[in-house]
């Protein structure tokens, strides 16, 4: 194991350099601008490549299961209800087990994806399509719908905490492009054009170890200038296992500065509270930070985002 020197943590952005920040995301993202934003470098041949990291066909989830206990970082989850089930006392003949399931798919628990219609920054969301595309029934423009067909490629696992030596990181801890570098450099594998790629902060661990808290007020995450690695590698997904964004915020006047520059200013679809914690110790036997992932959103048409269950394949 290489020893790593953690740089000292980022400064705090203000307003005025986020702005510089997201214009220089911006301009670089020009080829991201459809509809599908940036899994528009998910093309037939990144998706072949990607095939070939198979090699023991083990599949492993990157989902935690849906929680329908509220806590203090899911006080609305989600709500499982039985519409039927057989009689106790019905021993012959068919019957039919029956449930339905609501739930709140950007809270701070369950696994989600977003869709591009997510952020609305300044008005306008992703490629300068109108707030007003948002109506009561839904969204008529950026939907989940865009990745109707799924979304496969290479996915890459970057391990901050095991590059740092520690079981997790601290609510409020910042993941920089020193450390996603650094983390490459140990664990001997390359972010390219067109991955979709997983930074693991070691949230579930923290949680199951030590408790649920209000992961909304504090919670390790990205600096935003962290982006500057995705703008560069052209990645067409981001997911973390918690929300991508640190919280408190890193930037004056922008609470969700990593959503922004990412979704608005990208093109990436965020994957938010993932866990890794199945993954991360296959990846680390096999010595191999690299596989097939797929990811199935459901078919919601009009929907800001989606449950979702990705599977890596090794």
């Amino acid at each position: 194991m290489v020893t790593y020197s953690r740089p000292p943590q980022p400064p705090r952005l203000t307003k005025g350099e986020f702005d510089v920040l997201y214009r220089r995301m911006l301009s670089r993202a020009a080829w991201a601008k459809g509809d599908r934003g940036a899994l528009a470098a998910l093309t037939p041949a990144r998706v072949l490549a990607a095939a070939r990291e198979v090699r023991t066909g083990r599949t492993v989830t990157l989902a935690a299961p849906v929680e329908t206990l509220p806590g203090p970082d899911n006080p609305e989850p989600a709500r499982h209800r039985m519409n039927g089930r057989p009689a106790e006392h019905a021993s012959s003949g068919l019957r039919f087990a029956m449930d339905s399931f609501a739930m709140n798919v950007h809270g701070d628990a369950d696994s989600h994806i977003d869709a591009l219609c997510h952020v609305i920054y300044d008005g306008t969301l992703h490629g300068g399509a109108t707030a007003s595309s948002i109506t009561a029934d839904g969204a008529t423009a950026l939907s989940i719908e865009a990745a109707r067909d799924g979304i496969v490629g290479r996915g890459v696992l970057l391990d901050i905490p095991r590059l740092r030596g520690v079981p997790w990181l601290e609510p409020g801890d910042h993941v920089t492009l020193d450390d996603l570098t650094a983390a490459e450099a140990a664990q001997h594998v390359r972010v390219g054009e067109g991955d979709l790629l997983f930074v693991r902060v070691g949230h579930r661990r923290r949680r199951g170890e030590l408790g649920a808290w209000h992961a909304a007020d504090a919670r390790a995450g990205l600096h935003p200038s962290a982006l500057e690695f995705l703008s560069d590698r052209r990645v067409a997904v981001l997911g973390g296992d918690g929300n991508n964004d640190t919280a408190p915020s890193s930037t004056e006047g922008v609470g969700f500065p990593v959503h922004v520059l990412a979704i608005h200013a990208m093109g990436l679809h965020l994957l938010d509270y993932l866990q890794f914690e199945d993954l991360a110790p296959v990846c680390q036997a096999e010595e191999r930070w690299s596989f097939l992932c797929v990811i199935a959103p459901l078919r919601l048409p009009d929907a800001t985002g989606s449950p979702v269950n990705p599977i890596a394949v090794l």
